[in-house]
């Protein structure tokens, strides 16, 4: 499902294809949902954040269980809220298209969206997992967007869905994959190069578990 576009911002095209795989396989992969400009403005504004000592370890658990476990989980990551930086607005613009039309065609009820930069660095993964727990039920689609220029197999880092069969996704700038949180287990396999997505969920109404993000 390539956009095969040149616009900036080609997200906005691919909103009707990207739901229509959710709902017939509870996933969609798309190579270019950032155009290559608007990709790249995204990775240089969260490595300016980085530089600024804006990311944290990420932590896993939830509550009184939240600890950080780099065994686990070895991201950094920095949430995003305002001010944001105009290359992060237009990327919010295109996953709130995709919102709308989630909503439209599939009915999932999705009011907003919660979302962060992360950054593996060489080594570092994610084992498998589901994005969706008893303390963060209202997490309803995930969506983790790429920003690696020049990557290659060789760099591994690939996102894997356990679906049968199983999908690989290199984090190629301007990849987008979607899959449903409740349902779909998904691990990051370390890379041999530093790793860097934005990565993010699409949310129901509900409260949080102690108040923040699950």
């Amino acid at each position: 499902m390539s956009a095969g576009a040149s616009s900036a911002v080609t997200g906005s095209s691919l909103t009707e294809p990207i739901a229509q795989s959710l709902a017939e396989r509870g996933y969609a992969i798309v190579p270019e949902f950032l155009g290559p400009a608007a990709a790249r403005a995204l990775a240089e504004a969260a490595r300016s954040r980085e530089s600024r000592g804006e990311f944290r370890p990420a932590a896993i658990g939830a509550g009184a269980h939240r600890a950080v476990r780099p065994r686990i989980r070895g991201d950094q990551i920095h949430w995003l809220a305002e001010p944001l930086l105009p290359a992060e607005r237009e990327a919010l613009a295109a996953f709130e298209a995709l919102r709308q039309r989630l909503n439209e065609s599939c009915a999932l009820g999705l009011v907003d969206l919660e979302c962060h930069y992360a950054v593996y660095p060489p080594g570092a993964g994610y084992v498998r997992h589901l994005d969706r727990s008893p303390a963060g039920a209202e997490r309803v689609v995930s969506v983790v967007l790429y920003l690696n220029d020049g990557w290659i197999e060789g760099d591994g880092g690939a996102l894997v869905l356990h679906v049968e069969p199983v999908v690989e996704v290199l984090p190629r700038s301007g990849t987008l994959a979607v899959f449903l949180s409740e349902r779909i287990e998904h691990e990051v396999r370390p890379a041999g190069r530093s790793r860097l997505s934005l990565a993010g969920w699409f949310r129901r109404r509900g409260r949080l578990y102690g108040g923040a993000p699950a």
